[in-house]
């Protein structure tokens, strides 16, 4: 019971991390490209990863593990990012935010899936309340998004769900942090090669704002929110923890508000304060 509640705060202190990811985004895609943005990030993480598995003496993997981490970094160190930042230059980060309480549905589907977990189907119910809410304000909301950018969010987040559910697994044997700092390793030499291939021809343009964004989603988006995300997902249920993501955008559209200055309407508010609502009943039939 104690290992379950440690993970319910381990999550909760990813969800807090990650909900800065897309405002950073939005504020590292005014100065750099999104491919360079994408590799940027991954290769600056992989290199802290790498530094804390010497540090640390971790054993390598075993082969059996290495498709599972190359799952791991399709989802969440290559496609996630990139294709929020793609998204993020054609939407407004408070409306992309919101596609973040579709995220619990996607990881909780591929937890079955992949994690072979089996939710109460009351668990579904509330689940798929929040997400028809957030989907329904989505498709709703005027002003701050286009078709394009609403498309590049959900395949985002159904390669999120596919990376958490699959890491969330691996965790169980390898540990969390240990996972995240492999795939970006896995993944390394390609990013590396890609963020060469797209430096930027002029630095001179990028502000203090394009590179705090890219600190943040680089160190904390990364990898620091993955130690705790992965680890209460594993002491906690895939499915289960993973509607804490519900809340993400409570803090998402605070964040948008706040750092960048974009409007939060009052209908952005409500849709996510029923979100929320239905956190507290999936929980309790996880």
């Amino acid at each position: 019971m104690r290992a379950r509640t440690d993970g319910w705060w381990s999550g909760l202190c990813g969800v807090v991390i990650f909900s800065g990811s897309l405002p950073a985004t939005r504020l590292a895609v005014g100065g750099f490209e999104p491919l360079f943005l994408t590799s940027a990030r991954a290769v600056i993480a992989a290199l802290l990863g790498a530094a804390l598995l010497r540090a640390l003496r971790q054993s390598r993997p075993g082969r059996g593990d290495l498709a599972s981490l190359a799952v791991v970094a399709l989802g969440v160190v290559v496609g996630f990012p990139l294709l929020t930042a793609l998204a993020l230059q054609r939407v407004t980060s408070a409306h992309s935010v919101v596609f973040i309480g579709l995220l619990p549905l996607s990881t909780a589907i591929f937890a079955v899936l992949r994690g072979g977990e089996r939710p109460k189907p009351v668990f579904w119910l509330f689940s798929g309340l929040g997400s028809l809410c957030v989907a329904g304000f989505a498709l709703l909301q005027a002003g701050g998004g286009s078709l394009e950018g609403d498309l590049l969010m959900v395949l985002a987040i159904v390669l999120c769900g596919l990376g958490y559910a699959e890491g969330a697994t691996l965790s169980r044997r390898l540990g969390g942090w240990q996972v995240i700092s492999w795939a970006l390793v896995l993944a390394f030499p390609v990013m590396a090669a890609l963020a060469l291939a797209t430096l930027p021809d002029v630095w001179s343009g990028v502000d203090g704002a394009a590179w705090a964004g890219l600190a943040y989603v680089s160190v904390f988006s990364m990898l620091i929110g993955f130690v705790f995300w992965y680890r209460g997902l594993a002491l906690g249920g895939i499915a289960g923890v993973g509607q804490l993501q519900l809340l993400q955008p409570f803090f998402g559209l605070a964040l948008a508000g706040f750092l960048l200055g974009e409007p939060v309407a009052w209908t952005m508010v409500a849709a996510t304060g029923v979100v929320v609502l239905c956190v507290a009943g999936a929980k309790r039939f996880a």
